[in-house]
């Protein structure tokens, strides 16, 4: 993939898949931002790349706004990656009005905001590219998932209405939708499944592998290169896509 030239903003950056694609877009030739809550995690990433950190909290719009403002004092971005966001569960009765807002905001608010500040350069220029990290839960369902399950299909829905009114553009768009990723997440949600049931970690992780026919977690570095391709110029016609990677869990 060539991406010499381009700039690419990747939010949830500092860790997981967020600093696999930072490193394979930058390693494709683009100069990267990487933005994130946790300021020490996103200087590591971009000081091995040579990008730019930006710390924010996209579940404060006054702080996302200020990210704006910032990313466009770097220049215009090219490739727009929105990666962060979070994954909680609870029972229907457990999942309060703060576990919907606090995840609708981050999974799904904060990249149609992103969206609508940075988009319209990439239509003036005629060439951008956004990749949507949704999940394959925005496509299907689990169980005590309701808030996550809402905010990826959200994603996902939104990914498909943005597609057809970019689509004479120059910019598309399109949901990457992983199954369990080797990530910080994956390993809470064992750590949940042991202080739930009981049982040990390896018996929890298994629990979790056993969803995937392949019978193995997808690795970061295997989602980056999903993202890279549909950032090429030969993907142009990759558009509007919710694109599973799951090992085969999820067949549509």
């Amino acid at each position: 993939m060539n991406l010499e030239g381009k700039l690419a903003l990747v939010t949830g950056g500092g860790r997981g898949i967020g600093a696999a694609i930072a490193r394979r877009l930058a390693g494709d030739g683009a100069r990267v931002i990487v933005t994130g809550r946790d300021e020490a995690a996103i200087a590591a990433i971009a000081t091995e790349l040579g990008g730019v950190a930006l710390r924010a909290d996209l579940t404060d719009r006054a702080a996302t706004d200020r990210l704006v403002a910032q990313v466009r004092a770097v220049g215009r971005v090219d490739v727009l990656v929105n990666n962060a966001g979070i994954a909680e569960s609870a029972s229907l009765e457990r999942t309060d009005d703060a576990m919907w807002d606090r995840i609708l905001e981050l999974d799904a608010t904060a990249p149609f905001r992103l969206i609508r500040a940075l988009v319209p350069a990439m239509v003036e220029a005629g060439w951008g590219r956004v990749v949507n990290l949704a999940s394959n839960a925005g496509v299907s369902g689990y169980g005590y998932t309701a808030a996550y399950c809402a905010a990826k299909h959200a994603m996902v829905g939104m990914t498909r209405a943005l597609a057809i009114d970019l689509a004479r553009t120059g910019v598309t768009i399109n949901a990457v939708c992983p199954g369990w990723v080797e990530t910080d997440m994956a390993r809470a949600a064992v750590a949940r499944i042991q202080a739930k049931t009981g049982r040990n970690e390896d018996d929890a992780r298994a629990a979790l592998v056993s969803m995937s026919p392949q019978r193995r977690m997808v690795q970061p570095d295997e989602v980056a290169h999903l993202v890279a391709m549909l950032c090429d110029d030969r993907a142009r016609s990759i558009h509007g896509q919710a694109m599973l990677i799951d090992g085969g869990q999820v067949l549509k």
